[in-house]
């Protein structure tokens, strides 16, 4: 899961998807940029993931490494930018098959994005946490 800064989306969108699926998934998030190194989730996100019995409170943010790509079969970016930014870093083509847009999962073909909610109130987050649970949803179906 990859957001910007990997303290509102990609930590809720990991949060959910470790709720859901087999325990033998691993699962992780990051982010394209290093603004928020070592950081918790911001506090709205912990919030509105523990109203819904998701405990994100020990992940910390990390910025995307070249590793990722051969760690991990999918990197879900939460938008355009962040997907374009992990196709840029990924180390070749097989790597870049692995880049999707996550919202594609609940409507496929759309390119839709995840809202960023940082600038912005707890309604925001919201928002994104059901968008994200949608598509996680519809990603588990076929998987």
């Amino acid at each position: 899961m990859v957001c910007l800064g990997n303290i509102c989306r990609s930590p809720l969108a990991q949060g959910i998807l470790e709720k859901y699926a087999p325990n033998d998934w691993v699962i992780d998030s990051a982010g394209t940029s290093g603004w928020h190194a070592d950081e918790r989730p911001d506090t709205r996100s912990i919030l509105t993931a523990k109203e819904r019995g998701i405990n994100i409170d020990q992940q910390r943010s990390r910025t995307v490494t070249i590793a990722d790509f051969e760690d991990f079969d999918i990197l879900f970016a939460m938008d355009s930018s962040n997907y374009s930014n992990l196709i840029q870093l990924a180390p070749s083509q097989a790597a870049k098959q692995k880049v999707r847009l996550i919202l594609n999962e609940s409507y496929p073909g759309e390119n839709r994005q995840v809202p960023d909610p940082y600038t912005g109130g707890q309604q925001g987050f919201t928002e994104v946490y059901a968008l994200l649970d949608e598509a996680i949803q519809s990603f588990l179906k076929t998987h």
